[in-house]
């Protein structure tokens, strides 16, 4: 058991925390002569490490979940999801989400199709959710940081609110909510090209290009800010505001989440960053949360395909589970960290 532990310390530390690699930029930058005690120098090796760090680790979970992703293809996703009923349905879309794109905006168009292809629409809001919430990315990245009891809960948590997100939605009956341009798109059967191992390994080669291209501005902004945070603002700041003297943090986190627009990937060295300053666990989740699910820009995308009324009750839904999600964590914080 000891040495199963072990094994599981280096994994968490060395392949996915790279320990190693802060100790090799560390070194680098000891040798050029920088006081990494100083704020300028912990800032500089906070910046460098995680940005290479997220940068290997992003290219290596957009290789792997595009290749996963190749064998569900819109069309065949479609299939998979009309094969299922009830709860059973909002599973498998809830499922189908974490792989599937990486941001919100990414996986409106997706659900877009499912809706005009006639799934029920509290399905399709299962996968709108889980989508940008738990992909199979922030699995491992919330490992790398958090650990694995934390990043599985957040999963499964995460997977929880997207199914009875959907299920609410169903029961409300707000069919006549969604853009008539959508209802009344008929759906057109394409069957969908036979891939090659090599077609597959491809199209992963073509997704890392391209999402890369798409999320390493957020990335750079992010460890930006982790590195201000890390480094220059005061400790009792962040325990102030988001530690377990302010019992409105969560509520607070999800308010400053929801105008940005990023995905795990930015988001990842903001929490690390608030984490180490004292700010609860569950506040800093439930702010990752509602960045990737709740930011402004995919909400005025996805007003263009539902009316306001469905589009309050998504935000009002999705709100209130990444609120309790985040009550949650900091209630059991001792049992997780």
């Amino acid at each position: 058991m000891e040495f199963v532990k072990e094994i599981w310390e280096f994994i968490q530390n060395q392949v996915l925390g790279m320990q190693w690699l802060r100790e090799l930029i560390g070194n680098g930058l000891a040798v050029a002569g920088l006081d990494l005690s100083s704020r300028a120098g912990g800032s500089i090796l906070f910046f460098l490490y995680d940005l290479i760090k997220i940068a290997i680790l992003l290219c290596l979970l957009i290789f792997v979940i595009s290749y996963i992703q190749s064998y569900f293809p819109p069309e065949r996703s479609k299939k998979i999801l009309g094969r299922f009923h009830g709860i059973g349905a909002n599973m498998v879309a809830a499922l189908l989400g974490t792989v599937t794109p990486f941001c919100s905006c990414s996986s409106i168009p997706l659900f877009m199709g499912f809706t005009s292809a006639g799934l029920p629409l509290g399905v399709t809001f299962s996968f709108l959710i889980s989508s940008p919430m738990v992909d199979l990315g922030s699995l491992v990245l919330l490992m790398s940081i958090f650990g694995g009891k934390v990043a599985v809960v957040y999963v499964v948590l995460g997977i929880i609110v997207a199914v009875l997100g959907g299920m609410i939605i169903e029961k409300l009956h707000m069919e006549k909510y969604v853009e008539e341009f959508i209802r009344n798109a008929s759906g057109i059967e394409i069957e969908a090209p036979k891939l090659t191992k090599k077609d597959r390994l491809l199209y992963a080669k073509t997704q890392v290009e391209t999402t890369f291209r798409k999320v390493f501005p957020y990335i750079l902004v992010g460890v930006g800010i982790g590195a201000v945070i890390h480094n220059w603002i005061p400790e009792q700041w962040i325990e102030k505001i988001l530690g377990n003297d302010n019992p409105f943090g969560v509520i607070l986190a999800v308010l400053v989440g929801v105008p940005m627009y990023a995905d795990i990937f930015g988001t990842i060295p903001v929490a690390e960053a608030l984490l180490s300053k004292g700010a609860q666990l569950g506040t800093i989740l439930s702010f990752m949360m509602a960045v990737t699910t709740l930011s402004l820009p995919s909400m005025i995308m996805l007003r263009k395909a539902v009316k306001p009324k469905l589009l309050a009750a998504f935000a009002t839904i999705c709100t209130t589970g990444i609120v309790m999600v985040g009550y949650l964590f900091n209630l059991f914080q001792s049992v997780f960290l």
